[in-house]
């Protein structure tokens, strides 16, 4: 994040989140599709599954944003801390939105 100006590092992440669901899932669903299983089910499950990983994915893993946390929380850079926290709610935009047109594909519940 670092390297990386915050507006575009915000909007790269849901969408990196969005693709993580969407890819995942529908590669998933060939995969259960080529071993019998039923492809529209596995695709939902594998969503619900994806979920924290979109989020790991998007944020560039865990250690960056544990440093940025520590930065804001014990060096007072509660500028670096907000901005985070922003990075994970786009983030978790993503990954939901992705969910949300897995699940309105799948017709699942």
């Amino acid at each position: 994040m670092e390297n990386e100006a915050f507006i575009p590092f915000f909007i790269h992440s849901f969408f990196i989140a969005l693709g993580v669901i969407l890819g995942g899932a529908l590669i998933g669903g060939i995969g259960a599709y080529l071993t019998g299983d039923p492809p529209l089910s596995f695709m939902f499950r594998f969503a619900n599954r994806l979920k924290i990983w979109a989020l790991v994915a998007a944020i560039g893993g865990t250690f960056d944003a544990f440093s940025n946390f520590e930065r804001g929380l014990f060096q007072g850079a509660s500028k670096d801390l907000f901005k985070q926290f922003l990075v994970i709610v786009s983030a978790m935009g993503g990954a939901q939105t992705g969910w949300m047109i897995i699940a309105w594909l799948t017709q699942e519940e």
